[in-house]
């Protein structure tokens, strides 16, 4: 049974990736780990050019994701919050598997999980619910594609405006809006995924649940 990871996080070595990677290792299965970064995936031209091959139009690396995800056993998906919601590689990557669905629905029954990073404060008043909006993106992808919804980690992410160089003056600041009047770049540091207890723990906990399921799917074959 293999468990397929991808990160939409451009960032290298992105706490992104590494939470999509601690999910991948727990699961005990055989894992891939795609950065989309790497690849050219085109957003979909709602064209239905799909319906009768259940294969994209547009000759980009969207074919080649596609497949995998066709060959994969459970899927989980990276992805953090740019203008509080789901960044824009990881949306397009989602777009790009709906030629999988036509006639067949080659995703029904797929295991399927998220990881999300936001910078937004969970709960801030007056601040959109980015955090939980990048995830319901995610989850109701998998609902409507028929797949089986394992859960989700949300983790705190970096501002960009914490290492540009102007945090702490440029008008358009994102540091006092996001945390309060009185914070500052240093105040606020770096957020790193081995900081974050709860999360590397929701990590583990939800790799090791799409392991399970998937031993359990397998001794249903058998």
């Amino acid at each position: 049974m293999k468990v397929l990871g991808v990160s939409g996080s451009p960032v290298k070595n992105s706490n992104t990736d590494r939470a999509v990677k601690a999910v991948l290792e727990a699961s005990g299965a055989e894992t891939e780990f795609i950065k989309l970064k790497d690849y050219t995936v085109a957003p979909c031209q709602a064209c239905l050019g799909c319906v009768e091959t259940n294969v994209c139009v547009i000759k980009d690396d969207g074919i080649e994701l596609a497949e995998k995800v066709k060959g994969a056993d459970a899927l989980v998906i990276g992805g953090f919050t740019p203008y509080s919601t789901l960044d824009s590689r990881t949306k397009a990557f989602i777009e790009r598997l709906y030629p999988l669905r036509h006639k067949h629905g080659f995703l029904v029954g797929k295991a399927a999980a998220c990881v999300i990073t936001t910078a937004v404060p969970r709960g801030a008043e007056g601040l959109p619910p980015a955090g939980d909006m990048g995830v319901n993106a995610i989850q109701f992808f998998a609902m409507e594609e028929g797949m089986d919804y394992m859960g989700d980690v949300m983790l705190d992410e970096n501002v960009p405006c914490v290492k540009c160089g102007y945090g702490d003056e440029c008008s358009m600041s994102a540091v006092k809006m996001l945390y309060g009047a009185d914070a500052t770049v240093e105040s606020v540091g770096i957020r790193c995924l081995e900081d974050q207890e709860t999360a590397l723990r929701g990590a583990t906990e939800l790799g090791q649940k799409i392991g399970s399921a998937l031993t359990a799917k397998l001794s249903d074959k058998e």
